[in-house]
């Protein structure tokens, strides 16, 4: 399910840079353009009005080389004055035509980048837990904003440039055709020329382009890890190693960066002396022809004009590829199969008593590799069970069933008698409460966090359900209490705190069945005793299921089921299976004297 790795890509103006190339173009163009199209009287505006200014624009060009013959050439101000005011009227039209085509091109590409990145977000949404589990989170986030962005660079530009170099192609060819034909050959002649020197250099320079990209990475990935561990630098008294070793990278990354700059910047004078060889040629042949001043004039500025679309079409055939390349693994996402949806007859149960079964549950999360094997366990309403087991047990992955984050292969799991998979998954999925041992908090405030368990709760019960919690009163500490602002990583309160923040929201919730994911084992013994008394305040009537790491923490549980291998290999309450002596009482043990 995972998609391709994410690649680094050009961004704007890194011009001989390496481009990730599409698997399939044609397809890709293809989705692309069901976007671009539902915006199509946008599109055919802007189509007009490049077409519009070119086309005026080109005529002023010609424009200028009859002013020369006509008027200037024999004196007759008269004249001039009134093909000045043409002029003038020409190229402001032609100017208003240009604003007018930007203002749409960049509509045009900003409201399909929108309708873009909303369904990418959109699908997201729908996308099983297991998409999640199996592609990296910076790919994800690649994909929605680098990705995305790079699209957005590529339709502000690409769409009218792309027009306004072929319209100028054309365009100039045709005014140059119709002024003398001898002279469009000494032009035409000089664009091959340009266009393999650019091809050459392109070619060349991307190598250490490539490069540069390469050592660069190296440099990033060097100083985030160095900030990041700089603790350990410290400790250690590896400082100076770190200083050298940046020195030798960033060395390379000048070396290179160098050999990269040069070699690309060598385009712009091999074009502006294949150009002036251009103009050269033209003042010689049309000399030697006879042709008029005014007509040499304006090849000479239609000369300067026909390489330039040549060029951008090169450099936007970068761009395109690049965007499509970004289209291609946003439309990867996008057709990826969503969460199974809910039966026809699937059923939305009311007042849950919170009887839970597994019936010989077998699941793998790859096939061939069993995780859970013939699971049978049943939770009777109001009762606690802990799953312990050593890691890879298959503790956790009973949690995803139940919740359908992933469904199971065989076996029946049921609440009050009805089959998960015959219920509503959303219906389901608000009958459960779950605390992480990774409490997530949203920015915010903590108001905000703790009512994100039932919207629309009032602030009374926002701080009843943190007094049942044991959070009140560190809030109250707070310098703003319950309207402190939580950063996206919320270290301004500890790791027992947000755990309590959790507890609290979930009690805000009122789950019919609680879930605890090790909700103490990232906090002191201090804390853990605050939170063991939240916790059971939340367990408090209903049927609760427990993940403990710290096996001192479910010593009350109704019923223990010990796993191993995908397996329930003993079950009972902790006298029970300490009396039997068999892998409980030696974890328990192990524990304890490890303590």
């Amino acid at each position: 399910m995972a998609g391709p790795n994410m690649s680094i890509r050009p961004g704007r103006g890194n011009r001989g840079m390496p481009v990730e190339k599409p698997k399939d173009l044609g397809k890709t163009l293809g989705k692309l353009w069901t976007y671009i199209y539902k915006h199509r009287l946008k599109l055919m505006f802007v189509v007009i009005f490049v077409v519009s200014s070119t086309l005026i624009n080109l005529y002023g060009t010609q424009t200028i080389g009859t002013a020369i013959d006509r008027f200037i050439k024999p004196a007759d101000f008269a004249g001039l004055k009134k093909m000045l005011l043409r002029l003038a009227f020409i190229y402001v039209l032609s100017a208003l035509f240009s604003w007018a085509q930007t203002q749409l091109s960049v509509n045009l590409a900003q409201n399909t980048v929108s309708d873009i990145r909303k369904d990418l977000f959109e699908k997201l949404q729908v996308l099983p837990l297991r998409f999640f589990d199996t592609t990296p989170r910076g790919d994800i986030m690649s994909r929605i904003t680098n990705d995305v962005d790079t699209i957005s660079n590529a339709l502000n530009v690409s769409i009218a440039q792309l027009i306004n170099s072929v319209v100028t192609i054309v365009g100039i060819f045709f005014f140059m055709i119709m002024l003398s034909p001898r002279l469009t050959v000494v032009v035409v002649i000089t664009v091959p020329v340009l266009l393999l020197a650019t091809r050459f250099i392109t070619k060349h320079s991307r190598v250490f382009f490539k490069q540069q990209q390469k050592v660069l990475g190296e440099l990033n990935g060097m100083i985030e890890e160095s900030i990041t561990g700089q603790k350990v630098i410290k400790v250690f008294g590896k400082e100076q190693d770190e200083i050298e070793r940046l020195e030798e990278i960033n060395n390379r990354l000048k070396d290179v960066g160098v050999k990269a700059q040069v070699f690309s910047g060598v385009m712009g004078p091999v074009s502006t002396f294949i150009n002036s060889l251009s103009y050269g040629f033209v003042a010689i042949v049309g000399a030697l022809c006879n042709i008029s001043l005014g007509t040499i004039t304006s090849f000479l500025l239609f000369s300067r004009q026909f390489a330039r679309p040549f060029s951008e079409v090169s450099q936007l055939f970068n761009t395109i590829l690049s965007a499509v390349a970004g289209a291609e693994r946003i439309f990867d996402v996008m057709s990826l199969e969503p969460e199974l949806a809910d039966a026809e007859d699937a059923v939305e149960l009311e007042d849950i008593k919170g009887n839970v079964k597994f019936e010989n549950v077998d699941f793998s999360y790859v096939e061939g590799q069993p995780i859970l094997k013939d699971i049978n366990l049943t939770a009777k309403e109001g009762q606690t069970i802990a799953l312990v087991g050593p890691t890879g047990a298959g503790k956790t992955t009973i949690i995803n069933l139940l919740t359908r984050f992933y469904d199971i292969q065989s076996g029946r799991i049921s609440i009050d008698g009805v089959d998960i998979t015959k219920m509503k998954r959303d219906a389901l999925r608000k009958s459960l409460g779950i605390v992480l041992q990774d409490t997530y908090l949203f920015s915010g405030t903590i108001a905000e966090n703790i009512g994100y368990g039932r919207i629309g709760a009032s602030d009374a019960e926002i701080k009843q359900a943190a007094m049942l919690a044991n959070a009140h009163e560190f809030i109250r500490r707070l310098p703003q209490g319950y309207d402190t602002v939580l950063s996206e990583d919320s270290d301004t309160i500890s790791q027992g705190q947000k755990q309590m923040l959790a507890i609290a929201r979930t009690i805000l919730a009122d789950p019919s069945i609680l879930i605890l994911d090790e909700a103490t084992s990232n906090v002191d013994t201090r804390t853990e005793v605050k939170i063991q008394q939240a916790m059971l305040t939340l367990m408090k009537g209903r049927t609760s299921f427990v993940i403990a790491h710290r096996l001192s923490t479910i010593r009350n549980a109704d019923i223990i089921a010990v796993l191993r291998d995908g397996e329930i290999i003993e079950r009972g309450n902790h006298n029970e299976l300490m009396k039997k002596q068999g892998f409980y009482y030696q974890l328990y043990m192990n524990q304890f004297s490890e303590s």
